[in-house]
């Protein structure tokens, strides 16, 4: 599986990327992924690697670049549960920071990248992320109506921006919620919204699961949501870019 690490020119500066595509010297339908708030790592390079597999060009970029390059913080090998909070409470100010004026302003280079690359056949891409990743492929489609056939979120505030955000939506939606992330009377408010914005949507909470729980190298993984995950993703992703 041919991989690049790559540099991304944005208004802020240089975004480094890792992109993972098929082989075979042919154009593939493009994926824009954004990581978790932990950012770039191993098991991220693994889920683009499983992604281009099944016939893509996946573009993961670090969107915290403004504080230098990936990883931005020291990691672990495994973030368990007796390390997460030091963790997270090194990457709020990050957060906090990635304002939803730059993430429109990175998306535009992001995307303007992405379908420009020679890998990358022509038409519509798709968005997906994880945890903060979910919220930042929300806006990126959101902004993008035209260029976004498809948006896929998973253990992501996605309601964060409030419900008048889905009127902006034109793409095939999916929501994996974890168990914990959300209760039964909110996902139906959520989809009540979704079905008020017109639409065209998937969202469900994945049984069992704990907020990150496709993330290996963390305490939430769950390897059967992991599975209804990529059984989710490579099912929209096949109607709206390959048979849309």
């Amino acid at each position: 599986m041919p991989t690049k690490t790559l540099r991304i020119p944005t208004t802020g500066g240089q975004a480094d990327a890792f992109a993972a595509f098929p082989g075979q010297g042919e154009r593939h339908p493009g994926v824009l992924m954004y990581a978790d708030a932990f950012g770039i790592r191993p098991v991220l390079r693994e889920v683009a690697r499983e992604l281009a597999g099944h016939g893509y060009y996946v573009l993961v970029p670090n969107y915290f670049y403004r504080h230098g390059p990936a990883p931005v913080i020291e990691l672990p090998e495994h973030i368990g549960e007796e390390v997460r909070p030091a963790v997270i409470a090194q990457l709020m100010p990050l957060i906090e920071a990635h304002t939803a004026e730059r993430v429109v302003s990175d998306a535009d280079a992001y995307l303007r990248f992405l379908t420009t690359q020679p890998e990358v056949s022509a038409g519509p891409v798709a968005v997906t992320g994880y945890c903060f990743g979910g919220l930042l492929a929300l806006r990126t489609a959101a902004a993008h109506p035209g260029q976004v056939a498809a948006v896929a979120a998973f253990h992501g505030p996605v309601g964060a921006d409030g419900p008048g955000s889905f009127s902006r939506l034109a793409a095939q939606v999916h929501f994996g919620h974890a168990e914990t992330d959300i209760t039964p009377e909110a996902l139906d408010e959520l989809n009540r919204a979704l079905d008020t914005a017109g639409v065209d949507y998937t969202s469900e909470i994945y049984p069992g699961t704990v907020h990150g729980f496709t993330m290996s190298d963390t305490d939430a993984f769950n390897p059967g949501a992991l599975q209804l995950h990529w059984d989710r993703l490579l099912s929209l992703l096949d109607r709206a870019l390959v048979n849309g």
